[in-house]
């Protein structure tokens, strides 16, 4: 049994607060929100974010941090994507030299450019950071649905800790040295799943969303391998698996925000009806940002920002993706040789 500070209590938190008890840990969960700490004791319940979700009695739960960190094996930070910073720099002077920290949020810094664990490395350089990514949404995991998952760390020791803590008969947790790959697909996709959402709003097909899938991750695994990622990450459940569950999922809240806009809702009013964090939002920007940076052509990212920053219509987007010039599908000229002649 090892004992685990969970610091967020929203779906996620949750889900995997439930998770971690039902393998055995002692678990504490950890909210800023005030009103969010009594209705969780009171109701053992997330009402809001996660409904049907009973949280055992014996799950703690409380508003102060230092408890929820303190003698903890594990730290499993669960806030969203924009409050990473923050949270990141409210645990520094409580952490210990070593300490285990698994991010478990999906994001890209949009003013430095930096993934969530970098973030944490820098506000908290005593920690040992790591990654939980994949397709994973928190209402079939608190129900107990079988997932997968993957666990990115610098060094295999690490990984295989932590594969020990979440693996369960319904929880499977791969291992992958490549945190960098396994944050951008998770960061990324929620990008690509507004479009999605985009799409279906709009009255598109399957097979809209199936192009939108296939060359969401093209774009995605280019800049992912033009930044020094592994371009088999994005071929595994951080990347196409984590892309194809947000972009058709009814849980998904990128795509229900996509949804959303391409029935008419501004990005406003679309965030505002999903009534939870919209991470592709807050990524999208860095998205595009870091396209320019590596010089990586992404025209999906590039036309969901036209929709969310400048006011152009979902369907001039569309169009705009369908009406470019005709490109070969594969990077390198299959009709040529190893010698460069034409076949």
């Amino acid at each position: 049994m090892k004992k685990i500070g969970v610091i967020g209590a929203g779906s996620w938190g949750t889900a995997l607060s439930c998770l971690l008890h039902q393998n055995g840990h002692q678990v504490t969960m950890w909210s800023i929100v005030e009103e969010e700490v009594k209705m969780l004791r009171e109701k053992r319940e997330h009402e809001t974010k996660l409904p049907g979700v009973r949280i055992p009695e014996d799950i703690e739960i409380t508003g102060d941090l230092a408890l929820a960190m303190a003698e903890k094996d594990v730290l499993v930070l669960a806030v969203p994507s924009p409050f990473t910073r923050s949270t990141s720099q409210k645990m520094a002077p409580l952490t210990q030299k070593g300490q285990i920290i698994v991010n478990v949020a999906k994001g890209v810094e949009e003013h430095t450019l930096m993934t969530l664990s970098q973030i944490i490395e820098q506000e908290i350089p005593q920690a040992r950071v790591a990654v939980l990514s994949g397709p994973s949404h928190a209402e079939e995991v608190g129900r107990g649905l079988p997932t997968t998952c993957v666990v990115g760390a610098g060094n295999r020791d690490l990984a295989c800790y932590l594969q020990d803590i979440f693996m369960s008969p319904v929880f499977r947790v791969y291992t992958s040295p490549d945190v960098l790959g396994i944050e951008l697909g998770a960061a990324l996709k929620n990008v690509i799943a507004l479009a999605a959402g985009v799409a279906d709003g709009l009255g598109y097909g399957d097979n809209t969303k199936a192009a939108l899938i296939t060359r969401g991750i093209a774009e995605i695994s280019r800049l992912g391998i033009a930044m020094g990622a592994r371009a088999e990450t994005f071929y595994g459940l951080s990347g196409i698996g984590d892309l194809i569950v947000t972009c058709a999922s009814v849980h998904s809240r990128n795509r229900k925000a996509g949804y959303l806009m391409g029935k008419g809702y501004s990005m406003q009013e679309a965030m505002d009806e999903v009534k939870m964090v919209v991470e592709g939002v807050y990524s999208a920007k860095a998205a595009l940002a870091l396209s320019r940076k590596y010089q990586v052509e992404m025209p999906i990212i590039v036309e969901v920002n036209q929709v969310l920053f400048e006011n152009k219509s979902p369907a001039d987007a569309v169009n705009e993706l369908m009406q470019r010039v005709g490109k070969d599908e594969l990077e390198r000229d299959p009709w040529k040789s190893q010698t460069g002649k034409d076949q």
